[in-house]
């Protein structure tokens, strides 16, 4: 059993201003995926160049924090929302949900695409590595507000959190949907891969992840169960993520169009 440190969600105060960690952890979130995308437009037979990296990122970023928090108020936080309007604005505070923000990031990357003259699947594709460790970094900063706990357990590595032992599920997701899917995607997209496989492997990866992880997760208190006593919202969301890319990458390597990523 891990005692939980409490941490103090302010990572920095200047004054009024306070600088979270939560917020904190998107920041260094975008700033891995500029950092990866920059060491992919300049290897050899990149079709990309950094300044269209820049401009991707920023895209990117608008779409995951737009679509991320809208998300999570179509979602999960609806009746808060209702309750109280402006604390739709309090981003900082954490409520931000995956699959609003990849819808976002969908919708920019089309954009992207269209204004740029490029397929939007090389677009995808070439995004496809490159989220995972900022998604690993958000469920840190979880961890850090002291959200989002797992189910009670008697394991050695469990957390004490309030009187009772339960799952760090945030950490479980950090690496499985952070460190893991960073890894088999990087390595899968170091070498050209047909057009569209890159996206199904980034979906069957992260929608499997996020299925497995939700088994110890605890589900939001104002959803809980949606059916049979175990599916949860996250989960629900998640399968069509799998069987979506199961068929991109049966497609894709039947077809087997060449990626415009890779002169």
């Amino acid at each position: 059993m891990i005692v939980y440190p409490d941490i103090d969600p302010v990572a920095l105060a200047l004054g009024p201003l306070k600088v979270r960690w939560y917020g904190l952890m998107y920041v260094i979130g975008i700033g891995l995926a500029w950092w990866l995308a920059r060491r992919r437009a300049v290897a050899p037979g990149s079709t990309w160049k950094p300044v269209d990296v820049d401009d991707l990122i920023f895209f990117a970023a608008i779409g995951v924090i737009a679509g991320g928090r809208l998300g999570w108020i179509l979602f999960y936080g609806f009746d808060g929302i209702l309750a109280d309007p402006l604390s739709a604005l309090k981003v900082w505070q954490g409520g931000m949900s995956f699959h609003g923000g990849f819808l976002g990031v969908l919708i920019a990357m089309v954009v992207f695409a269209r204004t740029r003259g490029r397929k939007i699947a090389d677009v995808f594709d070439f995004m496809a590595p490159l989220p995972a460790l900022g998604l690993g970094a958000g469920r840190i900063g979880n961890f850090i507000n002291g959200e989002l706990w797992g189910k009670p357990t008697d394991v050695p590595w469990g957390f004490l959190v309030e009187g009772e032992v339960r799952h760090a599920s945030q950490l479980y997701q950090a690496t499985l949907e952070g460190l893991v899917l960073f890894a088999i995607l990087w390595w899968f997209t170091s070498k050209p891969r047909p057009r569209l496989a890159p996206s199904g492997v980034f979906l069957i990866g992260y929608g499997t992840f996020r299925i497995l992880a939700e088994f110890v997760r605890v589900p939001d208190a104002h959803l809980g169960y949606l059916a049979f006593g175990w599916l949860t919202m996250g989960q629900l969301l998640s399968l069509p993520m799998v069987i979506a890319g199961v068929a991109l990458l049966a497609w894709s390597y039947r077809a087997r169009q060449a990626s415009g990523n890779h002169a």
